[in-house]
């Protein structure tokens, strides 16, 4: 595969991210609720994808949810109850950097849940998303694929680049002991919950610029949408001065040394 060139990258990667804007416009105006699902291996380039989805777009209508250790408290309730609580209201897309299949995977995997939880959670899963479907909820599941080469060479690039080093947990490394183990739990998974109503969509992912692309484009095909006008803004002139109105002491307030 030739590689992408970063010119013929940002063009395109601009005009689709001009398409997402247009599509945010559609689900605000159709008061449409759009959950956007990001899952795969551990370096597979989810976070660089949901950053390209989300930087051109207004984070009051798409937000996203990346959901730390649940709580003890959170431990006794119904699975999918804290995710519940993140979904979009209408107007809103939510994209879920890891999701509820935290449970197919490294819940399963690590031991942080039961055989009885993990197979109940296969089970109740397609009928969990089968009825935020119907309620009228655009559900959209993305899986990152990545070459074995290719995930080792990011984690050395990791290891290597401090900037970069908050990437590599104790639970990343502990997961490449288990490579095989994940790619056995993603099968199972698929097996269970890649169905008609809320199907799984691989993103090939080995080149990152290609992901980004082919994911964006992908996504804006799955939602059908219309370019709304904007309303028509008129700047309107400034205020009218106020002759009494001081403006006070520049060495009164405290000033950003300016270094650049």
């Amino acid at each position: 595969m030739t590689k992408l060139k970063t010119a013929d990258y940002e063009k395109e990667l601009a005009r689709l991210q001009l398409e997402l804007v247009k599509l945010q416009d559609w689900v605000k105006a159709r008061g449409l609720r759009v959950a956007v699902l990001f899952e795969g291996r551990d370096a597979a380039g989810k976070g660089g994808a949901i950053k390209r989805i989300s930087e051109p777009l207004n984070p009051r209508v798409c937000r996203v949810a990346a959901l730390g250790t649940p709580t003890d408290r959170e431990k006794t309730q119904w699975y999918f109850q804290r995710y519940v609580a993140h979904l979009p209201a209408a107007g809103e897309m939510v994209l879920f950097d890891r999701s509820w299949y935290n449970r197919a995977g490294v819940e399963h995997v690590m031991g942080f849940c039961t055989d009885v939880e993990y197979h109940d959670f296969l089970r109740s899963a397609p009928d969990f998303e089968r009825m935020l479907v119907r309620s009228g909820l655009v559900l959209v599941k993305y899986w990152f694929s990545v070459s074995d080469e290719e995930q080792e060479r990011r984690f050395q690039e990791r290891m290597r680049d401090r900037s970069k080093r908050w990437k590599v947990s104790p639970m990343d490394l502990e997961a490449r002991r288990r490579w095989f183990d994940y790619s056995k739990a993603k099968d199972v998974m698929f097996a269970h919950t890649d169905v008609e109503d809320s199907p799984w969509w691989v993103v090939e992912a080995d080149s990152k610029k290609r992901a980004r692309l082919n994911c964006i484009s992908h996504l804006l095909t799955r939602i059908p949408y219309e370019d709304v006008d904007p309303p028509v803004l008129e700047l309107p002139p400034r205020g009218p001065a106020d002759p009494s109105y001081q403006r006070p002491p520049r060495d009164s307030m405290r000033y950003v040394p300016e270094r650049y």
